[in-house]
């Protein structure tokens, strides 16, 4: 399944199958990412990242890839076009958040130059902690 780009319920029917918690994203709440400012869709058959660039600084919002799909280099290629679009955009900085149980998630944006930064407690239901990682693109005027 390749979601026609910004397509809202072709991306929310991948999102539910890729996530049972936290609950999926609407058809509706795709519709109004992608008309935010700064908005930013990556497609690849099986598989999509939304993201948000603005003033700086990003926000990967979302990495889908459908479960047949997995392990298989795609979730890379996604976060790697992320990162290429952020730094088109000339963004410094970029954030995400992660379930803390989702090791393979976790490893993957590691892998890729991403670092923890912090905790978000129950951010995805009382059970569940979010990680925030970041991403540093460049070097900022102050720290050379």
């Amino acid at each position: 399944m390749n979601p026609p780009p910004a397509d809202p319920q072709a991306l929310a029917d991948l999102h539910a199958r890729c996530f049972e918690r936290p609950a999926p994203w609407t058809a509706g709440a795709f519709a109004s990412l992608l008309e935010g400012r700064g908005a930013f869709l990556l497609t690849e058959p099986q598989g999509f990242l939304l993201g948000r660039a603005l003033a700086g600084e990003a926000e990967l919002l979302t990495l889908a890839v459908a479960p047949e799909a997995r392990r298989r280099g795609l979730g890379r290629r996604l976060v790697a076009g992320f990162r290429d679009e952020c730094q088109a955009r000339a963004v410094e900085e970029a954030f995400l958040e992660v379930a803390e149980d989702n090791l393979a998630a976790r490893q993957l944006y590691q892998s890729l130059g991403w670092l923890e930064a912090g905790l978000r407690r129950r951010y995805y239901g009382p059970a569940t902690d979010a990680v925030v990682m970041r991403l540093t693109l460049r070097a900022t005027q102050e720290g050379g």
